[in-house]
């Protein structure tokens, strides 16, 4: 490698002559093969068209690496596509300024610069591109140049996991999945002629979790049959934010893998990384898992797009202008957020924490229709659900911890009265199992469930699915919306038409 100051980088948009500059290093890398350079004039219809996306590296005036890429509307090319395909047989009409996703189409470094860490800079500036143009995602076809060499013994999804376990080494999977990239799917055919990686290649992604949807068109009509998945979680040690991720990623996965279009988690099922703070006063250690919050819910959002499923994250606690809240939060598919406070804190979290109630109810949309999320003693208030119901509420989230089974029957038995009583949908998901190095966190108990109104339609006993008591376990239903608006119109009994309001109502003040 050259002997080189890395603090004379300089990064800048990629002009014609300075690919010009890199064409030897990329013709002695290729071993000559003309075919692997860019020609003059479809580079040239590329910078052209869309020059903020085409990048370079230079150290002392020399131009040691580049990226290009281009913006594309996904939806026209899907996960089956080839190179040819998305860079339009060297045309680039596939460029598209109103598209959804920046696709990369090169990344070279010379190979007699490699160590200074060139491809990271060229990989953070493509993300802060994709930021700043609010796409939705960066994504790439990945050589996978190792494979040859297993491809008698390892199919190449099986190759792929052995080089995320770090079983086996391939430099190209491995930079990108270092650089927050993950492996949607395996190409065949991408790069035909690509001997090395046996013609196969990585469908990359990278999701972008501050994409702001707000401006694209609805143009799906919310779901009438949805699937919801329920997370009766084990409280255990942790002894980082990534380990206990890395478990809640398993059950969105899991629940992914059922085309599910909602996962609801417990509340405070994040107490485990209180641990660390059991020598502070509760005040001050439930402040310090405050911290947590967003961290997590950046996270659940990147999941939320990555494995296609709503989550609502259960609760945690949260500092709103020095404030403690029990926030959940809606991290859409779609890339968006939402959030709801706990209105009702119970009176020990008042008195041990200092915790407060949030002032807002309020439904939310998702692309199954309304939704609302009332925190555990939330549940036990009979207005906060008839308010969301009136705002077009379906299916209502209660996250819930409770420790004894008296606490946990009161959750219970105020939720079926709910989903009657609203002609809705109510799931609850608890947490289970002891906890004994964290403070006021030692015994859960929960029977996880999906409740439903009592019709014809329903079942007798209102209850669509249940979890089994104290067990880690997840929960499946699907939940037909359809069946609610027959309620409304046609029910045995019609609690939401029946009410006597000329002689009361509940008013929403907020």
């Amino acid at each position: 490698m050259n002997e080189q100051n890395p603090d004379s980088v300089e990064l800048r948009r990629m002009t014609l002559e300075d690919y010009h500059q890199l064409k030897p290093a990329v013709l002695k890398s290729y071993g000559g093969n003309e075919g692997m350079c860019w020609k003059d004039e479809p580079l040239n219809t590329l910078i052209a068209l869309f020059p903020q996306g085409q990048l370079c590296v230079s150290i002392g005036g020399n131009v040691v690496a580049c990226a290009l890429s281009l913006i594309v509307d996904y939806s026209k090319f899907g996960d089956k596509h080839t190179y040819l395909e998305i860079i339009g047989n060297h045309r680039f009409d596939t460029h598209d300024e109103n598209g959804d996703v920046l696709y990369g189409i090169e990344v070279f470094v010379d190979p007699a610069y490699r160590g200074l860490r060139l491809g990271r800079r060229l990989y953070d500036a493509r993300k802060t591109l994709c930021e700043e143009l609010n796409l939705r995602a960066i994504m790439a076809g990945g050589r996978i140049p190792n494979y040859a060499k297993y491809a008698d013994e390892l199919s190449p999804r099986a190759y792929i996991d052995k080089v995320k376990q770090r079983e086996i080494h391939d430099p190209t999977l491995r930079f990108q999945l270092a650089n927050d990239f993950h492996v949607r799917k395996v190409l065949r055919n991408y790069l035909p002629g690509d001997v090395e990686s046996k013609d196969f290649a990585t469908l990359l992604e990278w999701i972008n979790i501050y994409y702001d949807p707000s401006t694209a068109e609805r143009v799906h009509a919310p779901k009438v049959q949805v699937r919801i998945g329920v997370v009766q979680w084990q409280m255990r040690p942790y002894d980082s934010m990534d380990a206990l991720m890395k478990n809640a990623e398993y059950f969105v996965d899991a629940v992914s893998d059922y085309s599910s279009d909602f996962i609801l988690f417990p509340e405070f099922f994040n107490a485990p990384l209180m641990a660390p703070y059991n020598h502070l006063s509760e005040v001050d250690a439930i402040r310090r898992l405050a911290g947590y919050a967003e961290p997590l819910r950046d996270h659940f959002l990147k999941l939320a797009v990555s494995y296609n499923v709503n989550i609502i994250t259960g609760s945690m606690p949260y500092l709103v202008d020095e404030k403690l809240v029990n926030v959940s939060w809606l991290c859409r598919r779609d890339g968006s957020w939402d959030s709801m406070c706990k209105i009702h804190p119970t009176p020990s979290e008042v008195s041990a924490w200092g915790m407060t109630g949030g002032t807002e109810i309020r439904a939310m949309d998702t692309d199954c229709g309304k939704i609302g999320i009332l925190v555990c003693y939330d549940s036990e208030f009979p207005e906060a659900a008839r308010i969301l119901a009136e705002q077009g509420m379906n299916i209502l989230f209660v996250p819930f911890l409770t420790d004894t089974q008296n606490g946990y029957m009161r959750v219970r038995h105020c939720a079926q009265a709910r989903a009657i009583e609203n002609e809705c949908y109510v799931v609850m998901a608890g947490a289970v199992g002891n906890l004994p190095n964290v403070n006021n966190m030692d015994i859960q108990y929960a029977q996880s469930a999906v409740l439903t109104p009592s019709d014809f339609s329903f079942p007798t006993n209102t209850i669509k699915a249940e979890a089994t008591p104290n067990t880690e376990m997840v929960l499946l239903a699907d939940v037909d919306l359809d069946l609610l608006k027959e309620l409304h119109e046609r029910g045995a009994v019609q609690n939401l038409k029946d009410r006597r309001k000329d002689l009361y109502e509940v008013k929403y003040k907020g």
